[in-house]
């Protein structure tokens, strides 16, 4: 699965470069090209598949007011804890018109860093807010990915994914002064 995940991703890494990505009209046959997003969602669908097939019941550590407690959970729940994060789908096709993408080299980290914003703030419709996905430069693999998202409830809704490892998920409340406050996190890691 993961060498299936990694081919296309490897292809669209052979595109990067230090500037955003644009349009580009191909005169040859009068189209518009567009490059491609990073598919965040098949990657994370993917994962979930990894996780089931360690067959590992991951640990999950809920963080309320400074206090953790943490259970064993079962397999197949897994994917519940992430499923705010698994919609909209996340693609080149449903998104390019809306968002913009930044990918460069960031040296302090390490990696290559995509960067997808929405084009019109104003847009309060849209639930993504922004997401970022980390690329190890020598090896092509997800460092981490980042999403934010606005629920339906008003809330923000902060994904953190470390592949291999864990993905924690914080749900923010906003305050009238423009902060925000940390209302819940959870984290699921099944790499013990």
């Amino acid at each position: 699965m993961r060498k299936l995940l990694l081919f296309p991703f490897c292809i669209f890494l052979a595109g990067c470069s230090n500037n955003t990505a644009k349009v580009e009209t191909n005169i040859a046959d009068g189209a518009a090209k567009k490059d491609n997003f990073f598919p965040v969602t098949n990657f994370l669908k993917g994962q979930l598949y990894d996780i089931k097939q360690k067959g590992v019941s991951p640990f999950k550590y809920t963080t309320i007011n400074d206090h953790t407690d943490s259970v064993i959970i079962k397999l197949e729940e897994t994917a519940t804890y992430a499923k705010e994060f698994l919609e909209p789908l996340i693609d080149t096709a449903n998104l390019f018109s809306t968002y913009t993408e930044t990918k460069f080299l960031d040296k302090t980290i390490n990696a290559f860093t995509f960067t997808y914003e929405l084009t019109n703030t104003a847009n309060d419709s849209l639930p993504l807010r922004h997401w970022d996905v980390y690329v190890e430069p020598e090896t092509g693999k997800v460092k981490r990915v980042y999403i934010v998202k606005k629920a339906t409830n008003g809330k923000i809704l902060q994904l953190t994914w470390l592949p291999e490892a864990y993905f924690k998920t914080v749900v923010l409340t906003a305050n009238a002064d423009g902060s925000s406050t940390i209302e819940k996190e959870e984290k699921i890691s099944w790499s013990y």
